[in-house]
């Protein structure tokens, strides 16, 4: 009884203590130097060797004794085993020879790239459709017409429905206004104020969500209409989804800079900007003030510390902010993981993620670009744009476009704030399951329902990005088609953060056809070809340098081995 009490007084000072400390941070250090993990968001699902790597440096750095050796007595199955790793090694590095019509079409690439850098678009173009399959049915889509605005140009089907749906709204009539709008909006797309009347009557009748999408689909059919943009912008404001608005209006900003209203939509995007960091902070200090909370009742059931200076670890990690936050546990990742230093490997990287970067909408954070030695087709973003790369990124896709695609879908994860909000939306949950058995799987599962949304936003945004930038519209389409032959067991998609592999290509190719972009411009398949042939000697080199590292531990085990026994 007497330790039930005292144990409720120590959890009452701890309070007292944190809430004093949580104010002294507030109010007197805006951003503090200390390093936390947090999760990257990764394309991926399955466990990734770069896991292992780091794992086993801070093993080799915390514990330099020789491991306990795992059930193996005899030098020949070492050696089998070495034998297999070596030969699957080789077999994934092994140079894939092309077929005579593989080879002809990636000619047919080159030369088409030729031609696109000289300005020789139409017969660029005529190479690239001739070297791309159609998409399976999305390209029988008509062709995008001219926008108007004056209803007097709508063809006489188009006139019937915008005369019906003004009846419509005069009566305050629902179904036969959405019904009359929405036969416009399809029916003639190219028809501007269509499309803002129908968000105007969706949003009236408490259909927001279906507003935005029909704003969306708008805006990327028509993305330099100015009025489309700036209700867009209006729309997704009142949404509050303000982080969303911002990008809307700073890429028309950045995409059209002589247009008389860019000045306007870039103080908008700061505007918008400026209210999500707002909504950050507040919902940062909550749960700052929750996580102290929690590291007390932790201590008071368990007795530990641990929990409580936890909690106060993860608040002031959240205090210090994304672009702060990024820098930490960058810093760290730098110092723990081995990192490609061919100059020519990571300039390669760093030049097509500067080029994105420069339409991206964001430029408050310092990016940077890194690759990484592992052989994985895989890549993860930290939130303030630090992006690290896999070499078997590179060296598992075809074009520049297609790693273009990869860096531009990390990106976006970096310019919509995805790691920052999964940090301060999930922090707390992470400390509440600490004290609960399979606490982590438990805050994992909560989380995956928005980061299946994350990746769809990502996806949508990294193609608008590579199109933006100028290459080929299916760059992050081709990825994804390649990625899908690369998982295996993949788990079902209702229990997955990524959308599933066929359905995910299908709506990127959907994507691209009712928005208009543009397959067939640069690829950039000679350059890549010769950074992937650096690329897989590079992975190649670090696999012989794991390699002669555990050769090494397995020989100083049995030394170890026939001492003791001696």
């Amino acid at each position: 009884m007497k330790l039930r009490w005292k144990s409720l007084i120590l959890a009452v000072n701890w309070v007292s203590i944190s809430f004093v400390t949580f104010f002294a941070v507030i109010l007197s250090q805006p951003s503090l130097p200390s390093v936390a993990q947090e999760p990257a968001v990764i394309i991926d699902t399955s466990k990734t060797q770069t896991e292992e790597t780091v794992t086993e440096k801070k093993d080799e750095e915390s514990n330099p004794k020789v491991r306990t050796p795992q059930k193996s007595d005899s030098s020949t199955n070492d050696n089998q085993k070495t034998d297999e790793d070596k030969g699957k090694n080789q077999e994934d590095l092994e140079e894939v020879k092309l077929s005579a019509s593989e080879l002809a079409r990636q000619n047919k690439l080159i030369e088409a790239d030729r031609l696109y850098l000289t300005g020789n678009i139409s017969a660029a173009e005529k190479l690239y459709r001739e070297a791309k399959e159609p998409f399976t049915d999305t390209e029988s889509l008509e062709e995008r017409k001219v926008a108007i605005v004056d209803p007097n140009q709508l063809s006489p089907g188009g006139k019937v429905y915008w005369r019906e749906a003004k009846a419509g709204i005069a009566s305050q009539l629902q179904t036969k206004t959405l019904v009359s709008l929405n036969l416009l909006v399809e029916k003639n797309p190219e028809f501007i104020p269509g499309h803002i009347k129908y968000a105007e009557s969706l949003k009236k009748y408490g259909k927001e969500k279906k507003a935005l999408e029909v704003l969306e689909r708008a805006n990327s059919l028509y993305p330099d209409e100015v009025d489309l943009v700036k209700y867009r912008v209006q729309a997704l404001a009142e949404s509050k989804k303000w982080m969303e608005a911002s990008l809307a209006a700073r890429q028309f900003a950045i995409l059209n800079p002589q247009d008389p209203q860019a000045t306007e939509l870039q103080e908008l995007a700061d505007k918008n900007l400026k209210r999500f960091k707002s909504h950050i902070r507040r919902e940062v200090r909550g749960n700052a003030i929750a996580n102290v909370i929690t590291g007390a009742l932790g201590y008071a059931v368990t007795g530990s510390l641990f929990g409580p200076f936890s909690a106060l670890d993860s608040t002031l990690l959240l205090l210090k902010g994304e672009k702060s936050i990024g820098e930490s546990v960058a810093k760290r990742a730098k110092k723990r993981l081995d990192l490609v230093e061919d100059k020519e490997i990571v300039d390669y990287v760093n030049g097509i993620g500067q080029k994105l970067v420069k339409v991206a909408g964001r430029d408050e954070f310092k990016y940077e670009f890194f690759v990484i030695p592992e052989k994985s087709l895989n890549a993860f973003a930290l939130p303030g744009g630090k992006v690290f790369i896999h070499a078997g990124a590179i060296a598992k896709t075809n074009s520049e476009a297609e790693l273009a695609g990869l860096i531009g879908h990390e990106l976006s994860h970096v310019v919509l704030s995805h790691g920052f909000q999964l940090v301060t939306q999930g922090n707390l949950v992470s400390n509440v399951t600490q004290y609960l058995p399979l606490g982590g799987t438990f805050g994992q599962i909560l989380t995956f329902n928005y980061s299946r949304r994350m990746e769809k936003q990502a996806d949508r945004l990294g193609t608008r990005l590579i199109v933006a930038s100028g290459y080929a519209a299916d760059g992050l389409r081709n990825l994804m088609s390649t990625l899908e032959k690369e998982q295996k067991n993949t788990p079902p998609a209702w229990l997955s953060s990524h959308p599933a592999g066929k359905k995910r290509v299908r709506y990127l190719e959907e994507l691209i056809s009712e928005s208009g972009y543009n397959r067939y411009a640069y690829e950039g398949v000679a350059r890549h070809q010769e950074i992937k042939a650096k690329a897989k000697q590079a992975i190649k080199d670090f696999e012989d340098k794991k390699k002669d590292k555990k050769k090494r531990r397995r020989e100083n085990k049995k030394k170890r081995k026939l001492v003791e026994q001696d």
